[in-house]
């Protein structure tokens, strides 16, 4: 059976690059010339938000001391299972050295960036969960200094819950900034004084611009798009909850792509009826976005064998990526780009967007084929060392010699020659014939 397109999508993410580009472009160019004066004038004029940047520690307890005990529970388990899951980790990659040759010794040292920035996106939801997905991952790493942003809630400073949550997952610094001034005062440190050497979180269309064109002045994490999720089914799945699935994802915005790929044409024409009377059945933000997502983004593709949808899967490289089949083991290990994988009809993508554990900072729009998502890896660097001996050297050097001027490298070449006449005078060793062009 070939592979059907039952539903396509009408747009791609690619459909709004263009006009992000061109706000974020003079956005940045007004930032870099007017500073923090510029990031406040569009602090006021995009969020409506004139008062402090940087949060003291009082305004900070002031902004959170409502917060009833039940929710700091709930935020405080989360935020622990993502700090669990991120040691071990980090548990998991080491230093280590070797001699490969006598007395020739290498090594790797794991050092974390000085400093992080996170952003916790705020717009059409208060997203809690991005604040420890970001900062607790980068505390577990050690980072020593992590700068945590987000926008006014509503014209009121940082909403009290993701505030609560930052401060939690151990942010060191929180300002309330969102948007492209937000990605911009953390890559130039202003109001901080503190360049951060890579920048996290996920965010809107703005947000994911102004990251890409920053790249190179700050690291960080993915090329961004709108969420996405993919549900692979077969005929055992719960139509009902395949379809859950799918708007419980397409809430994200307008335009979250939400996919199904399935063997079953039952499955797939049910899920296409039920998608309606889902979003319809939704509260008026989520029922706009998920709509716009669904009609524009959305798409049901019919496969006639579980190699098929493995093919179309990879192909997609979907952020999150539900499996709702039997035999799963054999789903793990034959698929291979996806940001994260949920395996089985009672591990779904909102569990780990929230509490699980692994991070939910992927990757989108076909990253995941060579990308992973957010971990401490991300705010590690597997530094190289050397050292070696001068017998190790007088092993090394004539290679080293010879294989620079057949490159033509001559001066890369008489580094080794200095060091093969001051440690082993005398000595007749083939260095190579010397480069005279």
């Amino acid at each position: 059976m070939a592979i059907t397109h039952l539903k396509r999508a009408a747009k791609t993410p690619e459909t709004e690059t263009d006009t992000a580009r061109k706000v974020v472009t003079e956005m940045l160019a007004a930032i870099e010339a007017g500073g923090e004066q510029a990031v406040r004038d569009y602090a006021l004029t995009l969020d409506k938000w004139g008062g402090d940047i940087v949060m003291t520690p009082a305004t900070i307890a002031e902004r959170t001391q409502g917060i009833p005990q039940s929710v700091k529970d709930d935020i405080d388990f989360a935020a622990n299972q993502v700090r669990r899951f991120a040691e071990a980790q980090r548990a998991s990659v080491q230093d280590f050295s070797l001699e490969i040759s006598p007395g020739l010794h290498l090594g790797q040292k794991l050092v974390p960036v000085n400093t992080a920035g996170c952003y916790v996106p705020t717009g059409r939801y208060a997203h809690i969960a991005s604040a420890y997905m970001s900062v607790a991952t980068a505390k577990a790493a050690g980072v020593k200094t992590v700068v945590a942003c987000s926008a006014p809630f509503k014209g009121k400073g940082i909403h009290p819950h993701v505030l609560y949550a930052m401060q939690v997952a151990g942010a060191d610094i929180i300002m309330c900034l969102g948007g492209v001034q937000a990605i911009a005062a953390i890559t130039y440190g202003l109001f901080t004084g503190q360049k951060a050497d890579i920048i996290v979180g996920p965010g809107n269309k703005f947000v994911a611009e102004a990251k890409r064109m920053l790249f190179g002045k700050v690291g960080i994490d993915v090329f961004a798009g709108p969420s996405e999720v993919a549900v692979i089914a077969d005929d055992s799945a719960d139509s009902l909850i395949v379809a859950t699935d799918l708007v419980g994802q397409a809430e994200h915005g307008h335009e979250s792509p939400a996919w199904l790929i399935t063997t079953s044409r039952r499955i797939a024409d049910e899920v296409t009826r039920l998608m309606p009377e889902l979003i319809a059945a939704l509260p008026p933000t989520a029922r706009d976005a998920a709509g716009a997502a669904w009609r524009d983004y959305g798409e049901v593709v019919l496969c006639g064998s579980r190699e098929e949808m493995v093919t179309v899967s990879d192909e997609y490289a979907c952020e999150h990526l539900e499996v709702h089949c039997n035999d799963l083991d054999w789903w793990q290990q034959n698929l291979t780009n996806y940001g994260s994988l949920f395996l089985g009809e009672e591990t779904n993508v909102a569990f780990g967007d929230k509490v699980s554990g692994p991070n939910h900072i992927l990757p989108t729009k076909f990253a995941a084929r060579y990308s992973a998502g957010l971990s401490v890896h991300k705010f590690l660097k597997p530094l190289t060392w050397q050292k070696m001996t001068r017998d190790a050297c007088k092993l090394i050097a004539p290679v080293s010699a010879r294989i620079s001027r057949m490159e033509g490298m001559e001066a890369h070449a008489r580094t080794s020659d200095v060091r093969m006449t001051k440690y082993a005078p005398g000595t007749n060793v083939d260095l190579g014939q010397p480069v005279e062009a």
